[in-house]
């Protein structure tokens, strides 16, 4: 009866919190406060489903883990350095607390205190996918860079549950380095397993098993649930299995947020503890996050949104809390409590920043830029478009076949643009002009050195109607006087492009790649004869990826 009031609870309270602008998990942790209130409590069954949810979490880092993305210093870098300054940081904020003797402070020692600044280094994955969900901006320079620091605390977090188990492991763990080469086994069971069933069958199967193999050498259980979503990653079904298990692992959380709440605890000291922590640290987590990021070689724009996009504590900070509760003997009860209202109030805050986080930035952009630093990273570097008569905006599988339309048509007058650096690289690879770039973003726009008045079309193929209008925005902005053509996926899209200036709109259902740029082409064509008579440019005018100058540097004469 507890567990089917617990998961009502749960569903009206997120869905409260949703219909605020809120994340669904506020509404789980504030069901379980209410749920203690009325005085029930936990049951074995919501720790089962709690502990099985912490498991598949660790499961799917694992399953999305490319280690060779994180050796980028703007990753690793500072990644780690954020990471021991803001437990410095915190360390220091909570050691003055203490020093006056207030509330649940005054009790904590300096391990303690270690252990809740590093509980609350940390920022939550959860929120920051949604965050870049929304906006479409998961595969944005700025996104992948905060998806990366994500994954080096994801690494630190680990490595301290696999000291906290209070045991040595036994002998026969040295016995599990022999799961390296059981790797491409592995890869081999989950291709077999096809796309259904199996496929989720296995995915669990491997999770939970890794997770009691080793525990039974004495080593922490959720480590190697890590350790064999680890194996699988690279694999060509690894992305699809992880959103198999998303279902799963984000409904075994909603237990371990409600096991928190119901743990009770909650009156003035505590809440007023979260509330002083949320205060100071949350800012000073993001001001140092875009310092490191401006120093590390990203404009400001990037650094900005990669720090407010981290502005937040993390569910694995009660991770912590809990084991240094129950394992450790480290923090009395009450602190679980004083984290998770921290974490409540840290996304009660970060929802509606995040949600404006382009206007705030349009707003304090010349603030930022005195922080940005002279050296840039190849993936800020300038972009000019020289001679292309023809922009293509998303390079998929339908900004690819238009691309080649018209490369047919215009020859190497054509020039895509994507922020996909994977998929930028795979096209420069094939020999076809593309750029790294986000043309939603407002400074892409000043990476474009001249003006857009021999670009005859532009040609909207991105994969979110947002990221379609802001572009159609951006180009009117510019004062591009030249022909828009978009792709809608839904019919009720259509008119909402056609309103924002673009020419031509149509149902992706309608028309594929080849056929979007052959209508296209008869509305163009003798715009663009026009300019293939005019004395053709000097090919310097084009740099390539690999060429391209410094943004502070003026080109020279020729180029």
């Amino acid at each position: 009866m507890t567990e089917i009031l617990a998961f009502t609870s749960a569903y009206l309270c997120g869905l409260a919190a949703r219909q605020l602008g809120l994340p669904p998990l506020v509404g789980y942790l504030l069901a379980g406060f209410v749920l203690h209130f009325a005085g029930l409590g936990n049951t074995d069954t919501l720790h089962l489903f709690a502990e099985l949810g912490i498991t598949l979490l660790l499961f799917t880092i694992g399953l999305k883990l490319d280690l060779r993305s994180l050796l980028k210093p703007q990753i690793w870098a500072v990644g780690g350095l954020h990471l021991l300054l803001s437990m410095l940081l915190g360390m220091g904020l909570i050691w003055l607390l203490a020093s006056m003797a207030l509330g649940p402070f005054a009790s904590l020692n300096p391990t303690a205190m270690a252990v809740i600044a590093f509980g609350l280094s940390f920022s939550s994955t959860v929120f920051v996918v949604k965050v870049l969900e929304e906006h479409g901006d998961m595969n944005a320079f700025y996104g992948r860079i905060a998806i990366g620091v994500l994954i080096i605390q994801d690494i630190a977090a680990v490595i301290f549950l696999a000291f906290s188990a209070n045991k040595l492991p036994s002998v026969w763990a040295l016995g599990l380095i022999l799961l390296i080469p059981f790797r491409k086994v592995l890869h081999r069971m989950l291709e077999a397993s096809g796309h259904g069933e199996l496929q989720i069958l296995f995915g669990l199967s491997l999770a939970l098993g890794g997770a009691m193999l080793f525990e039974s050498v004495g080593v922490k259980g959720d480590l190697g649930a890590l350790i064999l979503g680890l194996l699988l990653a690279g694999s060509s079904r690894s992305t699809e299995l992880v959103k198999h298990l998303l279902a799963f692992k984000d409904l075994f959380l909603v237990s371990f947020f409600l096991t928190i709440g119901l743990q009770g605890g909650l009156d003035m000291q505590t809440l007023l503890a979260a509330v002083v922590l949320g205060i100071v640290l949350l800012p000073i987590k993001s001001v140092l996050f875009f310092l490191l990021f401006s120093r590390s070689g990203m404009r400001a724009r990037s650094a900005f949104l990669s720090a407010l996009s981290l502005l937040n504590f993390s569910e694995f900070g009660l991770i912590v809390a809990v084991i240094a509760v129950q394992n450790m003997q480290l923090l009395q009860p009450e602190w679980t409590t004083i984290l998770a209202i921290a974490l409540a109030l840290s996304f009660i805050l970060a929802a509606p920043l995040n949600h404006a986080s382009h206007q705030l930035y349009r707003r304090w952009r010349t603030l930022l830029l005195r922080f940005q630093g002279t050296n840039r990273l190849p993936e800020e570097m300038s972009i000019r478009p020289g001679s292309a008569q023809v922009l293509v905006f998303g390079m998929g599988r339908l900004g690819s076949n238009a691309y080649e339309q018209m490369k047919r048509k215009v020859g190497d007058a054509v020039l895509g643009i994507d922020q996909n650096e994977a998929v930028v690289e795979r096209h420069q690879q094939a020999g076809r002009r593309v750029e790294l770039g986000s043309s939603s973003d407002p400074e892409f726009w000043e990476r474009m050195h001249g003006n857009l008045d021999q670009v005859c079309l532009a040609m909207l193929t991105l994969p979110t109607q947002r990221e379609n209008l802001e572009t159609a925005r951006s180009l009117k902005r510019e004062g591009y006087q030249g022909f828009i053509a978009a792709i809608a996926r839904y019919p009720d899209e259509v008119p909402q492009l056609l309103q924002e200036g673009v020419d031509m709109a149509m149902n992706l259902y309608d028309e594929a790649g080849s056929g979007f740029a052959d209508d296209v082409w008869q509305k163009v064509e003798p715009c663009i004869r026009a300019h293939q008579e005019k004395p053709a440019s000097d090919p310097g005018d084009y740099i390539s990826a690999d060429t391209r100058f410094h943004p502070q540097e003026k080109p020279s004469a020729g180029k």
